[in-house]
Parts: structure tokens; sequence; C-alpha cells
């Protein structure tokens, strides 16, 4: 049965804030959300155990224990959840998946922040803007977080997510950030925190790590990019819609 898995009970938290990292374009939601666990040091609080997911065991390195591919950690003092994630989400379990966990975050009143990569060259800073579901667009607008100045769609779980979101009227949050579409972006990464989670979930994040350890960050990654550019149905990304779609 779809379900999630809670290891650590003794945590108490209140409307905690989530922060999505599923593998997408740039990988920006998954080095944003690996960041922050190990900035905090965040505990394992729960393992997704929802339909659309590999059953596939995880360990690292020095580190007998295994662990499932989706985990999701916990900051009691800071109110935080983040959902660090090893591996794709099935496309035909995408709907499933978002059912399972969108239905344990309504039970504990959690806010999900949602990441999404948008393919681009680009210009300078990357671009971020928001887009919000149920009556979260005051959270955008509390901290200048701007519309999206084109329309277009987040597609993979992290769309399907949103699209359970908005049919339920749950309050979320999506942050798409302009991205480099073949490699990991830790630059990217680093403005989605610093413009977007950290005020959005009330935290003060340093991101140096992230701008000294950007090559390193960028290789280990690499593989993983890969993967994700050869399975682009099960990669989270936003995309421009031409103006007669």
């Amino acid at each position: 049965m779809a379900h999630v898995d809670l290891h650590a009970d003794g945590i108490e938290l209140e409307s905690p804030v989530l922060v999505e990292g599923l593998p997408g374009v740039g990988l920006v939601g998954k080095i944003a959300t690996d960041h922050l666990v190990d900035a905090f040091d965040m505990t394992h609080y729960a393992t997704c155990r929802c339909e659309g997911l590999p059953d596939v065991a995880v360990y690292r390195e020095d580190d007998a224990a295994v662990r499932g591919p989706v985990r999701i950690y916990a900051d009691e003092e800071r109110d935080l959840l983040a959902l660090q994630s090893d591996v794709p989400v099935s496309p035909n379990e995408a709907s499933e998946f978002a059912a399972c966990l969108s239905g344990w975050l309504a039970e504990i009143d959690a806010f999900p922040l949602y990441l999404s990569g948008l393919p681009a060259e680009k210009d300078g800073m990357p671009k971020l803007h928001g887009v919000a579901t149920g009556d979260a667009r005051s959270r955008l607008d509390e901290h200048d977080i701007d519309a999206p100045s084109q329309s277009g769609l987040v597609s993979g779980p992290t769309g399907a997510l949103l699209a359970h979101a908005e049919r339920m009227d749950l309050d979320g949050v999506g942050l798409v950030i302009e991205s480099n579409a073949q490699f990991p972006d830790p630059e990217s990464a680093r403005v989605l925190i610093t413009d977007a989670i950290a005020p959005l979930a009330d935290v003060d994040v340093d991101t140096q790590k992230l701008v000294d350890q950007a090559e390193e960050i960028a290789e280990a990654r690499q593989q993983l990019a890969q993967q994700m550019s050869q399975q682009t149905d099960e990669s989270s990304q936003a995309k421009p819609l031409g103006m007669f779609q």
C-alpha cells in the first residue's frame, strides 16, 4: 500500500515548509535540497513508499545502512522538511506518486515548495518566477517573487504534484528558474535558495559552498544528469508554450 513511513516520531513540527528535490533540468531542485539537508544537518524523518518509485536500495560511502531512494529529512528547529531523491519517478506512475505524497503533506499541514528548472541560455543571473495553487499567491507577493513573463507548463513528477495541488485546491508554490539544459547547475540552485526558498521558508542559508564547490558539485551530479537526459519523460522541467498552443 502506498504510504510514507515515519522514522523519527519524536520530532515535532508545526505547519512545516517542505522543499521538494526530485531530479529535473539542471538538477536545480536536487542540488538545492541536498544543500539544505547538509547545511542544517537534517534528520532522516521519513521514507516515501509511493507508487512510481523504483524498488531499489540506496547506500552511502562509509555507511553500511540501506535506505529508500526517496527520503524526507526534517529540521525541528526551523520547521523545515526536505524531500531528497536519488531516482526519477516513472511518468506512468507520477499521478499516483503525487496523490500519495500530497495526501501525507495535507495530513501534517505542510506547505510545499515545488522546484523546476527551465531550460535556457542564461544572460547573467538566471531568471526566477513563481506560480501558486490554492491560496498561496499571497506568499509569492509577500516576498516579491514575480509571476511568469510568458505562458508555460511544468512536466514530470513535479508537474504532477502541482497539478494534483491545483485539482484538490491545496496551497502550494512552484518555483521555476532558468537552468542549464544539459549539465548540473549549482549557480541556479544557489539563486533558487537565496531568492525564493530561504524567504518563503523563513530560514537563513549559507550558500557559499555552492559557489566554492560549483565544479565539484557539477561533476558529482553529471552521471545522474546524463541519465535524466535519456529519460526526459521522467525529468521534471518547465517549458514555454507557443503562442498558438
